[in-house]
């Protein structure tokens, strides 16, 4: 039988053979949690295991597999009653998942409720009832800084004491290969001419980790950062879609608005924070001592690679990009220790995004803004220049822990769609 710590061993094999594949996204140590269209036409909850997804709506039916009791949780389309059952009940879910699908266990062998992850639609694993979006990598506040406001005035003085952000738009999330329409909105042309009503022109992407809160706080408590830690279920990688020239007339004095709130693209897979216990590791050194609210014991940041790839429609597209959530200055519990430090309540299902991951050198930056200074040095991208993405475009990104084996997230991607 596994426990909590043989779930990471390196040596665990499962009866699913396409798990076992060496750089395989996601082995048994991963079985990280979505929900997919099943063909009776409902949706279920399953995990990913190699190339396929073993079905827990199916399993708790069976009665195989009954997290909450008599009180069925994986029936409803989304993961969130499942979240609210809490930390101990998720690990030991887990370690049951990793016991019915390890090598030499036959429970489910011969009658396992698989589905072929190629062969389904996925859906949001959540129901996303808040979205708040932060701005956590010093190299980006620094890089956007000096193109908004010059070199004098790049990183505004609250940036080293807290995590700043923004509450977005839950009603906007939407699931990978979701199509995003251009938006339109007020862009003034130029510094002394009045706005335009017009299509964005500066279409961008930004490369992020979105953690997912499970359980949730009630109103007029605050949250330790070690506590904030606990109570994430996991994580996610995602796109929060911009429009520049939008965002650059709109943003002061309260920030993003309308060049934010058309879409938002998430992965599938809720890549659980148990199974990234091995990936984790200190945020960079801090710059300025943090309050004590935001002191952390533990090391809440994780090494997640990141590609960032770009095709242009019909082509075969080239990754622009390669960044890691470790040079994120601000983790996920930091986030929510000061989202929660006025009193705001958190809900399960909560989506946090952690802000445009940029590294140190020009490939690791984590947007068109950067990667092209603002259109004055376009990217080349099957056989044609972009400074900002064009209609027919394809931006994916694709996230990976390596170790003893490889922990993947899947693929989080969307297509632009021409204005409306």
């Amino acid at each position: 039988m596994t426990n909590l710590n043989t779930t990471h061993d390196p040596g665990l094999r499962s009866w699913v053979d396409s798990a076992n594949v060496a750089g395989s996204d996601f082995p048994i140590q991963n079985l990280p949690y979505g929900v997919f269209a099943h063909p009776s036409g409902a949706d279920h909850i399953g995990v990913a295991i190699g190339d396929q997804i073993l079905d827990l709506t199916v399993l708790e039916a069976r009665g195989t597999l009954r997290p909450g009791g008599e009180r069925a949780v994986f029936d409803s389309g989304v993961l969130n009653p499942f979240l609210d059952l809490g930390q101990p009940v998720w690990s030991d879910t887990r370690r049951a998942l990793c016991d019915l699908l390890a090598a030499g266990n036959d429970t489910l062998r011969a009658d396992a409720p698989l589905m072929d992850q190629g062969a389904v639609q996925m859906r949001l694993p959540v129901r996303v009832s808040e979205f708040t979006d932060f701005y956590a990598s010093y190299e980006h506040a620094m890089n956007v800084g000096r193109i908004f406001r010059g070199d004098k005035a790049a990183l505004v003085p609250n940036w080293l004491h807290m995590p700043i952000a923004y509450n977005g738009r839950a009603s906007t999330v939407v699931v990978s290969g979701t199509p995003i329409t251009r938006p339109c909105g007020q862009i003034r042309p130029a510094p002394d001419a009045p706005p335009v009503f017009a299509p964005s022109a500066k279409l961008d992407f930004e490369v992020e980790l979105g953690a997912i809160v499970g359980t949730g706080s009630a109103m007029g408590t605050r949250l330790s950062t070690a506590q904030a830690q606990a109570s994430i279920f996991g994580f996610v990688l995602l796109n929060d879609w911009s429009a520049r020239d939008i965002q650059l007339w709109e943003y002061q004095p309260l920030g993003p608005f309308q060049s934010k709130a058309f879409g938002t693209t998430i992965s599938p897979w809720i890549v659980t924070a148990e199974a990234l216990e091995p990936f984790r590791m200190d945020p960079p050194e801090r710059r300025t001592p943090l309050l004590p609210y935001l002191h952390e014991d533990s090391p809440n940041a994780y090494d997640i690679l990141i590609d960032v790839w770009l095709a242009t429609q019909g082509g075969a597209g080239r990754v622009i990009s390669r960044t890691n959530s470790r040079h994120l200055y601000y983790t996920a519990a930091a986030q929510m220790a000061h989202h929660t430090a006025c009193g705001c309540a958190m809900r399960s299902g909560d989506l946090l995004g952690s802000g445009t991951i940029s590294g140190l050198t020009p490939d690791s930056l984590g947007c068109m803004l950067e990667l092209t200074q603002d259109g004055r040095a376009p990217l080349a991208v099957d056989g044609a220049l972009r400074e900002f993405l064009e209609d027919g475009d394809t931006l994916g990104f694709q996230g990976r822990c390596t170790g003893d084996y490889t922990l993947g997230f899947g693929t989080c991607a969307g297509q632009i769609r021409p204005a409306t």
